[in-house]
């Protein structure tokens, strides 16, 4: 097994690919209209409280992963 697999993370660039990924989810679900629940799809239309919670969620995971990111950076 190479060791690369068994070593832990070190890199705080980890923590801004999360970021992108999140902050990505979250404006994909802000122009598509739908956004990713646990278990299903939460639609703009028929539920929007619901779904700019979910939208918000994912924008602030995004921002919490580049927040820590740069605390690390720096």
């Amino acid at each position: 097994m190479p060791d690369w697999l068994t070593r832990p993370i070190t890199s705080p660039y980890i923590f801004l690919i999360f970021a992108i990924t999140f902050f990505s989810l979250g404006v994909f679900s802000t122009f598509t209209g739908k956004a990713s629940t646990r278990y299903s799809w939460v639609y703009r239309a028929e539920e929007p409280k619901e779904f700019w919670w979910v939208v918000a969620i994912q924008y602030l995971i995004g921002v919490l992963f580049l927040g820590y990111f740069l605390y690390l950076i720096v």
